[in-house]
């Protein structure tokens, strides 16, 4: 079966538009301001020497390039 990515964090999935950890109970996409923290608390665990603000810049530059998130108002601009 052919991998695709998850539209909201760019992790590889088997099928459909979102990862598991990127969907609320329901299955609904999560918040925007969810979905960043948590992203932001990804790298600052796997690169411990970036600083927080490195990391959210990381996040956002990443987060631009996503399907999901491209074009929020919170990264346009």
């Amino acid at each position: 079966m052919d991998k695709t990515r998850c539209d909201s964090c760019g992790m590889p999935i088997q099928s459909g538009v979102y990862c598991q950890y990127c969907v609320d109970e329901q299955g609904h996409l999560q918040s925007f301001e969810i979905r960043f923290e948590k992203m932001v608390q990804w790298v600052l665990a796997n690169e411990p020497e970036t600083s927080r603000e490195e990391a959210e810049q990381l996040t956002r530059a990443n987060m631009k390039t996503l399907p999901a998130w491209r074009n929020h108002p919170n990264l346009v601009g």
